[in-house]
């Protein structure tokens, strides 16, 4: 259309040569786009994992088909999910895909732009269903911190060899001896024998661990890119793995103000127990913690992990008073992880009133934080606090520190 214009106003043409021609070059850009718009394109992409939170993925797609002539290929995404990059020119898309946010997720359908044959006009096509995306807490890191682990050590480690003695699994049948408690005799096999037999039983060392996750409204504070709440499963999943790696059972209650996820412990539970919890949101509500002890107070003995947060004051108060129907029962660990904002604010001379007033508020939150540590210990708790990215492996080496004790 342009050289229409310079044609016309240089060479002088009829009007009805000019109007000739810009029909004829309208009536390209209509075909061209008809053809475009009809072109046969085929989007596939490869069937997507499960993704860990914050770990990327490769992801690829790719357009073709009918021989269209496809100039560009984009791939949307929710702000759930990151796809870098997103869009690319030709048919092929090579990026990495990245869970930013734990749950399930829908992935939009694919678009492709195509051009006509001439050139003139593009259209775009959008092809194949959206698919649903799992994101899970990072378990994949859980797995090699614990392969790790055992490289790193003896292979029984965690797993506390199980003693002969006076315990509940029955392992053979023995000759008395004059030490044995008169609980241990055999009589049956005494009389078949002749001679005084005793039972020999092992002692059950292999104990359950019980996740206790809090969902509470403090969770809800972020800690960098993640929520507390993301870094407790974070931390969860790596505990778990350990404890299977230590022939432990594992199970996990999560509450808000009531319970909202129960499972009991089982062998092999780090999975299920990442899986029952992996889409788990904080609520805006006050934590319960009395009410959540409950539905673990009458189960086999076994180490409680509760993750939560010691920041606040008045939920900490309720903790407190809610430990001893817990401890009474059981062993109890809280796992909290350290606020990296109240660390930033007191790491830096303030330069103004403000910043002087903010570190004032980080140092009562914290010297709080450190009084209701002290109570927790005073009480016979195990606490466990760390920075975000090393509070699982702090977690374990506080599980196996209890484990080896003889605690649990």
């Amino acid at each position: 259309m342009a050289g229409v214009a310079v044609a016309t106003a240089v060479l002088r043409l009829p009007p009805v040569v000019v109007v000739g021609a810009l029909a004829l070059v309208a009536g390209a850009v209509v075909v061209d786009m008809a053809a475009a718009r009809r072109a046969a394109v085929t989007l596939a992409r490869p069937e997507l994992p499960a993704l860990a939170r914050g770990t990327p993925v490769p992801f690829a797609a790719d357009a073709g088909g009918g021989g269209a002539r496809v100039g560009r290929l984009r791939q949307p995404a929710p702000a759930e999910l990151g796809i870098e990059p997103a869009e690319v020119p030709g048919a092929a898309l090579r990026a990495s895909l990245v869970g930013r946010q734990r749950g399930v997720h829908l992935l939009p359908p694919m678009v492709a732009r195509v051009a006509g044959p001439l050139g003139l006009a593009t259209c775009d096509h959008t092809g194949g269903p959206s698919d649903r995306v799992t994101v899970l807490p990072d378990l994949p890191r859980a797995r090699r911190l614990a392969a790790a682990r055992r490289r790193g050590r003896s292979t029984d480690e965690g797993r506390i060899r199980n003693r002969l003695g006076l315990g509940t699994e029955f392992e053979t049948i023995r000759d008395y001896s004059p030490d044995d408690d008169i609980r241990q005799v055999n009589w049956l096999a005494t009389e078949r024998v002749g001679r005084p037999m005793s039972n020999q039983f092992r002692i059950d060392e292999n104990r359950d661990l019980v996740c206790m996750v809090d969902c509470g409204r403090l969770m809800a504070s972020p800690l960098g890119d993640a929520t507390r709440l993301d870094v407790a499963l974070d931390a969860l999943a790596v505990l778990a793995v350990a404890a299977d790696d230590a022939g432990d059972r594992v199970g996990t209650v999560a509450f808000a103000a009531s319970v909202v996820r129960q499972l009991p412990p089982r062998r092999n539970g780090a999975e299920p127990v990442v899986r029952a919890l992996f889409d788990l949101e904080p609520a805006e509500v006050e934590s319960d913690y009395d009410r959540a002890f409950q539905a673990v107070v009458g189960r086999k003995r076994a180490l409680v992990a509760l993750f939560t947060d010691l920041v606040d004051g008045a939920a900490a108060r309720t903790l407190l008073a809610a430990v001893p129907v817990l401890s009474r029962h059981h062993a109890l660990m809280v796992v909290s992880s350290t606020d990296t904002d109240l660390a930033a604010a007191l790491g830096t001379p303030p330069s103004d009133e403000r910043e002087a007033l903010r570190a004032v508020v980080a140092l009562d939150l914290l010297a709080s934080r450190r009084r209701t540590v002290g109570l927790l210990h005073r009480m016979g708790v195990a606490v466990v606090e760390a920075r975000p990215d090393t509070l699982g492996p702090a977690c374990v080496s506080a599980y196996l520190r209890l484990k080896q004790s003889g605690r649990l």
